[in-house]
Parts: C-alpha cells; sequence; structure tokens
C-alpha cells in the first residue's frame, strides 16, 4: 500500500521562486530514493480559523505564505528507506543549509491512505 509523507510551512511571499526552485532540486533526489510523486502547493485561499488553522500551525507571519506539499511512496518500507538516505546524503544536507523558509515551523508527518478514489 502507498504511503504519504505531508507538510506544511510558511515561505515568506518574497521568497515563492527560491522555494519553488529549492524543490524543483530536491525532487529529483526523493524520486532517486523511491518517491512516485511530489507535490508543492503556493496557498491561495487559505482563511483564518476561529479555534486554528494552517496558517496558526506553522506561526505564519503577515508577510509569508503557506505551503502545503506532499510525497508518495509505494510503501511505508520504501518512504523509511528513504529518510535514512535524505538524512545522510550530502546533496541533501547542502540544500537543508540553504532552505528558503524557517524549518522549525515546518509541521510533518508521514500518513497511509485509506481512501483513494
Amino acid at each position: 500500500m502507498s504511503y504519504v509523507d505531508g507538510f506544511v510551512l510558511a515561505v515568506p511571499a518574497s521568497e515563492k521562486e527560491a522555494y519553488r526552485k529549492h524543490a524543483a532540486e530536491a525532487a529529483p533526489l526523493f524520486k532517486e530514493f523511491g518517491a512516485t510523486r511530489m507535490v508543492e502547493c503556493w496557498g491561495d485561499d487559505v482563511p483564518n480559523g476561529k479555534v486554528t488553522d494552517f496558517r496558526m500551525a506553522v506561526k505564519a507571519k503577515d508577510d509569508e505564505i503557506v505551503v502545503f506539499s506532499w510525497i508518495e511512496y509505494p510503501s511505508k518500507e520504501v518512504r523509511d528507506a528513504a529518510n535514512e538516505k535524505i538524512m545522510t546524503d550530502p546533496r541533501m544536507k547542502a540544500m537543508g543549509e540553504k532552505m528558503p523558509f524557517d524549518g522549525m515551523r515546518m509541521i510533518f508527518g508521514g500518513f497511509m491512505p485509506i481512501l483513494d478514489v
């Protein structure tokens, strides 16, 4: 069964192109490590909530846009092996040192699909 890593983060609006380039550089590596799909979505209609919302979840500042993204893998085992490679690959380390966003406010997790239509 497939497996999905999901991410929500805040990116300065002025860094949209830098973020897109960063993600485009990372995509081939994730594919090399076993990902079947990587999707990056720039916030367009992200309303403020009364109790919680995407912006609050990542402590987005007024000049930041929420990004919602996911990476699909063929299985949890492939994803786990990919994460090990990601943590040790020097190319990923170099990319991590120049992220155009505050990684400390990124939320992420692994998910097992229960419906895919």
